[in-house]
């Protein structure tokens, strides 16, 4: 695992200075402390930070191959690379015993077909000096990121952040506020978006080809909608089978590894698989709180307790301003997902006693396991049965309760079941994900800052969501709300945070639930098997049973987040004061003082939960003041 960086001037004639890629691979020194590789050779420069994780010795980048014609800056892990460097044993001769040199020789013998071989998470940069191009290729489901831009003058550069990017002189830094329009939505700026205008990302599963200055972008892998019909206990060995492969593979290192545990199914079934397979000793990592509703530490310890794990534990206290000085210079391409503070902990936790921690991330988007799929149904049930009528009770009943300090209840889901009906249909689940809508968008920013919006249309009308929502009809009811969460919110929130979060502190984060074939394999599986009636991730529950228990198997999901509600109404006073005060607001431009203001007054009185919104707001003051401000300490 490591951080990649590099530079492509379109002037062949134009020499790539190796203090431009030494102060890129600098800015990302927490993605690979162990060693420093560079290259540079004519226009052209790559470099990465490495984390050793297998072939400690002989694993350094850039890898060459004999006729140093063909070269690779790799992040991430290929775990099928032994069986395919085997077959290609005979033809080529291998210097190293790293997985790097396997994607080199794949290149080397399939051209741009290799891409159909590799197994696992990669973000990488592969030159080919005999053809003069550059390959840039991203796993399939976005697990390692991989940013990039074409300056005006046609130079490419790339890199595993947008930091790296961002030190190249080149570069331009002016913000997106189209893209954080996105983020004040959804929490998240949908790929092929970034907070800034001229950076984008390289989707999920696809490859960047650079020549001649020129770019072509095309995907190498997509999901379909092929669902085939077999009984349920037939879908149960498949799923019991794939994860097991999964988790084996992600067995492969040269360091220690442990899992992070939230006692929820889905983190629980890794590392029952984990033991399974002998892993011993086998540590495991958790996080909880003080507000009780939200502590999930007994049910870690539960399942810790089960399969005699080494269990690491640390409670996180409401005093989390220590913490935003640590976490928002990992947000160069912010995300709102309030979970960052715990994942940013529980990776430290980890990372005291291991280099690589196995997580259960996936799981909810491809086994239908969150509650705003169960709100869709019950939409759509509503719709077709009583002709809306449900809905209007509910809307009415819900302007007579207000919010809950728990982290979930009743009063808490009616509020936020009954606001997404007053949406757009054809939002599909994503009522239930947005935190503002569109008249509050156009009350919330300023005339300057809608001027660079386009606010005439729902998000599920405007690219780049707009051809998700379009490919998501093909499905099936369920399967189009998981397609959309697995081509949107897992690569571009869920993802992202893991990746930052465990990088920063050099941890390397795999997930075996996300393995390509478990999701095409889960994707197979009709809709409704995986939503039955009520109960969320029935299939994939019932499957667990056979290593898990029934009170760990169908305990209510709570999901990984902080009491940031709360929060805002204390501890964050004072950040708020800073930030979201009339000076402040009219040094970044993009907000209306007196709408803020009234955000803040309602959510202070507890009349109204407005933590989602009030920390987006936040969060993009903070990330205006460090990365478009360049203060460089905003606190």
């Amino acid at each position: 695992m490591c951080g990649i960086a590099g530079f492509v001037y379109a002037d062949p004639q134009r020499p790539a200075e190796e203090e431009i890629l030494l102060k890129m691979l600098d800015s990302i020194f927490h993605r690979g402390p162990d060693e420093d590789g560079r290259w540079t050779q004519g226009n052209k420069a790559l470099g990465m930070r490495r984390l050793s994780i297998i072939d400690l010795s002989t694993g350094s980048q850039p890898l060459f191959n004999e006729k140093r014609d063909r070269l690779i800056v790799y992040n991430g892990e290929f775990y099928t690379y032994q069986e395919h460097r085997k077959a290609l044993a005979e033809k080529y001769r291998f210097t190293s015993q790293s997985d790097t040199e396997v994607i080199l020789r794949l290149y080397e013998e399939y051209g741009m077909g290799f891409t159909d071989r590799l197994r696992g998470m990669y973000a990488f940069a592969l030159a080919d000096l005999k053809e003069d191009r550059l390959i840039l290729v991203r796993d399939r489901l976005g697990i390692k990121p991989l940013y990039y831009t074409l300056t005006p003058t046609g130079t490419l550069v790339f890199g595993s952040e947008i930091k790296a990017l961002l030190a190249h002189p080149e570069v331009d830094s002016t913000p997106d506020l189209q893209a954080l329009e996105y983020l004040l939505t959804l929490e998240y700026i949908p790929a092929p978006l970034s907070a800034f205008k001229s950076i984008k990302k390289l989707p999920a599963g696809h490859t960047l080809t650079y020549s001649g200055g020129r770019v072509e972008i095309a995907p190498y892998w997509s999901l379909e909608p092929e669902t085939q019909s077999r009984s349920l206990s037939q879908w149960e060995d498949e799923l019991e089978s794939r994860l097991e492969e999964a988790v084996k593979m992600r067995l492969i290192s040269d360091v220690p590894l442990g899992a992070f545990l939230s006692g929820g199914v889905d983190s629980s079934a890794v590392v029952a698989k984990m033991r399974r397979l002998g892993v011993d000793p086998l540590m495991t990592f958790s996080i909880g709180f003080d507000d009780p509703s939200y502590n999930e530490l007994p049910h870690s310890q539960r399942v810790s307790d089960l399969f005699h794990t080494q269990h690491h534990a640390e409670t996180l206290k409401a005093d989390i301003l220590p913490l935003l000085p640590r976490v928002l210079p990992q947000m160069d391409d912010p995300i709102g997902d309030f979970s960052v503070f715990p994942t940013l902990l529980v990776s430290e936790v980890a990372r005291r006693h291991v280099t690589v921690s196995l997580s259960g991330d996936g799981g909810d988007e491809i086994f239908a396991g969150y509650e705003h799929y169960l709100a869709q149904k019950a939409a759509e049930t509503d719709r077709r049965f009583a002709g809306g009528l449900g809905g209007s009770l509910l809307r009415g009943l819900s302007s007579m309760v207000t919010p809950s300090s728990q982290k979930k209840g009743w009063r808490n889901r009616l509020l936020r079941y009954s606001r997404g009906l007053s949406l757009d249909p054809g939002l599909r689940h994503f009522r239930w994900t947005v935190f503002l809508s569109l008249e509050q968008k156009r009350r919330l920013f300023t005339p300057e800052a809608l001027k660079e919006m386009d606010l005439s249309r729902e998000i599920h009308l405007r690219d780049p969501l707009k051809r998700h929502f379009q490919k998501a009809a093909s499905f099936d009811s369920v399967n189009g709300e998981l397609y959309l969460d697995v081509m949107t919110y897992l690569p571009d929130n869920i993802l992202v945070k893991v990746d930052r979060m465990s990088m920063a502190v050099s941890l390397e984060a795999r997930v075996p639930l996300l393995d390509h074939l478990l999701v095409e394999t889960a994707f197979r599986i009709p809709g409704p098997q995986k939503l039955q009636g009520w109960t969320t991730k029935a299939l994939f529950k019932k499957a667990s049973l056979r290593d898990l228990p029934p009170e760990t198997v169908y305990r209510r999901k709570e999901g990984f987040s902080i009491p940031m509600k709360s929060w805002l109404r204390r501890e964050l006073v004072p950040l708020q004061d800073k930030f979201l005060s009339a000076g402040s607001l009219d040094s970044t431009g993009i907000f209306v003082f007196s709408e803020v203001e009234k955000y803040r007054r309602e959510h202070l009185s507890g009349k109204f939960d407005h933590s989602h919104i009030l920390w987006g707001i936040l969060l993009t003051q903070m990330w205006f003041h460090r990365f478009i401000l360049k203060e460089a300490d905003p606190f």
